[in-house]
């Protein structure tokens, strides 16, 4: 149904005017950064991003669509109460959102605000802004995502966790729609609080990524792994222990890893590496070298890059290891997919959601032995791996691409309003 042919009193749908969508997030481009961009380039709507002084500032050339809001006080750094520094951070944010907002809504009517749940908070929004609220909420909980055993939350962790929860639930339960990235994402919520969330990943600008050069000199085999985090949630300690064992059967290859060694993950690995030696090993990836050595000897790690290096070391790779253990949407995963990457990926959670098995990649189960035969398969089979590319290429960007998400986007803010309209009818 096009925009025009709602006719919902006060409600914007019924307007010939383009709607008003404000996003609302802490750190701009960051989530739906981009989105926003688009639908304004594009004139599907007349958008606007929210987020706080600094990040506006910087990015003030961008255009005059980019505004700001003052938290009500530090969201930096450790909050006044351990136990609920992550509620406290998000009730600064959304109490300076509101005043934001609200000062908006005298110069424009706003239909919809999309918001990040923690970053972007819309909890102090609630019955305070004639707008629809969606909230983006990429999952409930630690609890309910998933870390790995063998580097468990402490009890202050998972008592810090509950509460992050409960504001999720809050969300889920009284924003008119929530966002998340993926099936596997939304089965993490009670089925109760299910009926009002709606599965969209985020766009990405195909278009924009520097295209492969044609190698100019033979290369050796190189098998990669690429992440924003060398963790153990996005399997990085799987790929090492893979490299470890494939390099001591003597497979000639190449193995690099791209991605940041240190830096916030989904899980607890890094404390349980600080207890384990006693500090003197710095993070995580320094942890398992010391218990692969093997793989320590061949994997290269290129570190944080600037991204068109980024874009042209990822191409060089021609089989990408992506043993996802815990995680509800990569945007990294969808990028190397959508630059014609030959992928290996488990058989299950959310990258069975991107990957079709023997079609746009292969999916195996937590096996080390068929992971190995996998690459050895692959290595001696360049048109499988080039079919798999092309196919990868292709599917990624005919679903993932801005300019196919975008119409989607507008169909949930619709639907959004209308569940809006339909809650101030009862």
């Amino acid at each position: 149904m096009p925009w025009a042919a709602a006719r919902l009193s006060g409600m914007g749908i019924g307007r010939l005017t383009k709607p008003v969508i404000v996003f609302v997030g802490a750190v701009y481009p960051g989530q739906f950064g981009r989105l926003c961009d688009y639908l304004r380039e594009t004139g599907m709507a007349d958008s606007y991003f929210l987020t706080t002084p600094g990040h506006m500032e910087r990015n003030r050339a961008r255009g005059a669509h980019i505004l700001g809001f003052k938290p009500d006080g530090n969201i930096v750094g450790a909050q006044s109460y351990y136990y609920t520094s992550k509620l406290e951070r998000s009730a600064r944010i959304s109490r300076g959102v509101l005043s934001a907002l609200t000062a908006f809504q005298k110069q424009r009517k706003i239909d919809v605000v999309v918001c990040h749940s923690l970053w972007g908070a819309p909890h102090f929004l609630y019955d305070e802004i004639d707008a629809a609220i969606v909230s983006y909420i990429e999952f409930p909980s630690f609890r309910a995502h998933g870390w790995d055993p063998a580097y468990p939350p402490d009890q202050s962790q998972r008592m810090t966790d509950r509460n992050a929860e409960m504001l999720n639930f809050h969300q889920a339960l009284r924003s008119d729609l929530v966002i998340c990235p993926s099936r596997h994402a939304k089965q993490m919520f009670p089925k109760a609080l299910q009926s009002n969330i709606e599965v969209q990943l985020e766009g990405f600008d195909f278009a924009a990524m520097p295209e492969a050069e044609v190698a100019s000199e033979p290369r050796p085999f190189t098998i990669g792994f690429a992440s924003r985090d060398l963790s153990s949630a996005k399997g990085f300690e799987t790929f090492m222990r893979i490299t470890d064992k494939l390099v001591g059967q003597g497979v000639d290859a190449r193995f690099v890893a791209f991605g940041g060694a240190g830096v916030a993950t989904y899980g607890y690995e890094e404390q349980a590496v600080q207890r384990l030696h006693d500090g003197k090993v710095k993070n995580f990836r320094d942890h398992l070298l010391l218990k692969y050595p093997r793989a320590a000897s061949a994997v290269e790690f290129p570190g944080k890059l600037p991204y068109d290096e980024f874009s042209k070391r990822v191409a060089e790779v021609d089989l990408f290891h992506y043993p996802l253990q815990f995680g509800v949407a990569n945007w990294g995963l969808v990028e190397i997919l959508g630059r014609g990457g030959c992928v290996l990926a488990p058989d299950r959670g959310y990258a069975a959601e991107l990957i079709q098995d023997d079609i746009n990649g292969q999916l195996l189960p937590d096996d080390d032995d068929a992971w190995i035969a996998a690459t050895l398969a692959l290595k001696d089979d360049p048109s499988r791996r080039l079919r798999y590319g092309q196919a990868a290429r292709a599917m990624a960007r005919a679903q993932y691409d801005l300019s196919a998400v975008a119409p989607r986007y507008m169909g949930l803010f619709k639907q959004a309003m209308l569940n809006r309209a339909a809650r101030a009818a009862d």
